[in-house]
């Protein structure tokens, strides 16, 4: 069992209360019982995550519109669940999900792992995305800089130049300053 198949079963089994189904999600093969639970009535939402994140990361795209789902959730612990489970199955819709994700000003504050997964995919819509969503974050009073500093981190790794304007614009934030700096050292 991997670290992040770990944990998540550690979460979950206190969710499920160690109940039987759980259990059996956790150590089935069998794809087409856990593709059932995405979609069955009145599952439980910590079977549905158990079943989305082995299918995600057995490479089965039918996980993929419940992870993109908890990737957006309250609860972090699902998002980076999720983020993982995504990163690994592969699928092509998984940058542009995550791009509406991260951008979606409505649902800022649950936009740390989306901008963190676009930084890990680096797909083509990864840096418009996070300059997208960094540009956002710099205006006075905006209460989310822990999602500026990972679009700054993911544009630095990204190295990609479009961004060289809105890093220059991040130095003056005193959060952000030396992240931006060690950004633009690799930008430019």
């Amino acid at each position: 069992m991997d670290e992040e198949l770990r944990s998540l079963a550690g979460r979950l089994r206190g969710e499920s209360g160690g109940s039987v189904a759980y259990e059996r999600l956790l150590v089935t093969e069998d794809r087409e019982e856990l593709a059932g639970v995405l979609t069955e009535h009145e599952r439980p939402l910590w079977a549905r995550e158990m079943a989305a994140f082995r299918l995600g990361c057995a490479g089965d795209r039918r996980a993929f519109e419940v992870l993109v789902l908890l990737l957006n959730h309250r609860d972090p612990a699902r998002c980076v669940s999720a983020a993982h489970a995504l990163a690994t199955l592969n699928d092509p819709r998984t940058p542009r999900a995550a791009a509406a994700l991260a951008t979606n000003e409505l649902r800022v504050a649950y936009a740390l792992l989306p901008v963190r997964l676009l930084t890990r995919l680096r797909a083509p819509e990864s840096a418009p995305a996070l300059i997208t969503v960094l540009r956002r974050r710099l205006t006075p009073g905006d209460p989310h800089w822990r999602v500026a500093l990972a679009c700054v981190e993911g544009l630095g790794a990204l190295e990609d130049k479009r961004a060289g304007d809105v890093l220059r614009l991040a130095r003056a934030h005193p959060r952000l300053t030396a992240a931006a700096e060690a950004a633009l050292a690799r930008v430019d």
